[in-house]
């Protein structure tokens, strides 16, 4: 089969995960380690992508500093082609986390200011838009301003190509409004979901810890979301498209540990399995089995992610089951 070319453009920053020995004291110095990688919703699916067998091209802002250096290497490491702009006089973007010892945060910091700076007339670029034009799928995260996600995939060159997003964070995802027809799978987790109903229709969503997952296509499509996959944690994951849902319980994972960039590993390995002409349900299994890979890995991205060893994770998730919606 030929490789297929994904575009990715969104997030590509510093991670800072700090993790307390412990349970948090607020108001004092708490004992822990800290720990940095590159980051971002966007940049860790492209690398698992690039890892899956993908010919991935990221598109980011970057500061001109160390961390902009150290997110250039990780993508020559992924074998990631790396489209960054630069600025020099700036920082580049980072993601700061204090997490308790079982892995819940405390609290986190995002210096994401540079992200706005990727505007609409980026998208505009002749070489972007000749890339996106020879892809077959593009995915975004809501790093980006929604004028921008709405310019990237409303664009007559993304026409025909699989078109995905990354909800990020609730806050983030409502970003996705002005372009949500456009798409073809956002990849969110309940609070996302929920999230971005209540933002939609001005009407808060049922509490998403209690929410049938069955009840998310219907709620979602009718937002004009051609397909999704929504998490839940450790609970079942749901995929639609269309008039087509599916839904899977994960197997049980360590309850220490950290979830860091397993929901992008999920999205990698879905989209990776729908480019490959994998059914949703089969899709889905990826997308949990390529999450796990990273569950037990120490990175948000794990360096032994390849097509054989999502084989082997495979064994471990069972088949998804057919709903109706």
């Amino acid at each position: 089969m030929a490789e297929r070319i994904v575009i990715t453009l969104g997030g590509a920053h510093l991670d800072r995960r700090g993790r307390i020995a412990g349970r948090a004291v607020m108001g004092a110095s708490n004992p822990g380690s800290l720990f940095e990688e590159a980051g971002g919703g966007g940049f860790n699916a492209a690398r698992n992508l690039a890892r899956l067998g993908c010919a991935v091209t990221m598109v980011s802002p970057r500061g001109g500093d160390a961390a902009g250096d150290l997110v250039s290497q990780a993508a020559v490491e992924a074998g990631v082609e790396d489209k960054a702009f630069v600025f020099l006089d700036r920082q580049t973007p980072s993601y700061t986390a204090i997490l308790e010892d079982d892995g819940n945060l405390v609290i986190a910091i995002a210096d994401m200011d540079l992200y706005r700076l990727f505007g609409p007339r980026r998208v505009q670029q002749r070489a972007l838009r000749e890339k996106i034009a020879g892809a077959d799928a593009l995915l975004t995260d809501a790093n980006l301003p929604a004028e921008t996600l709405a310019a990237i995939v409303g664009l007559d060159e993304a026409r025909g190509r699989l078109r995905a997003g990354i909800a990020i964070s609730p806050a983030k995802v409502v970003r996705f409004l002005p372009s949500l027809g456009q798409l073809d799978c956002l990849f969110m987790n309940r609070a996302e979901a929920a999230a971005l109903v209540a933002a939609s229709t001005g009407v808060d969503a049922e509490d998403p810890a209690t929410a049938k997952p069955q009840d998310w296509p219907k709620r979602l499509s009718r937002l004009g979301l051609g397909g999704g996959v929504v998490t839940a944690g450790g609970g079942p994951v749901l995929a639609f498209s269309g008039n087509e849902a599916v839904l899977l319980q994960p197997p049980e994972i360590d309850g220490h540990a950290d979830v860091t960039g397993a929901g992008d590993a999920l999205a990698a390995g879905f989209l990776a399995a729908r480019l490959s002409g994998f059914s949703l349900g089969e899709s889905l299994r990826h997308g949990v089995a390529a999450s796990l890979i990273t569950l037990a890995s120490p990175l948000a991205v794990s360096q032994r992610m390849s097509p054989a060893l999502l084989g082997e994770a495979l064994e471990a998730v069972p088949q998804a089951l057919a709903l109706a919606i």
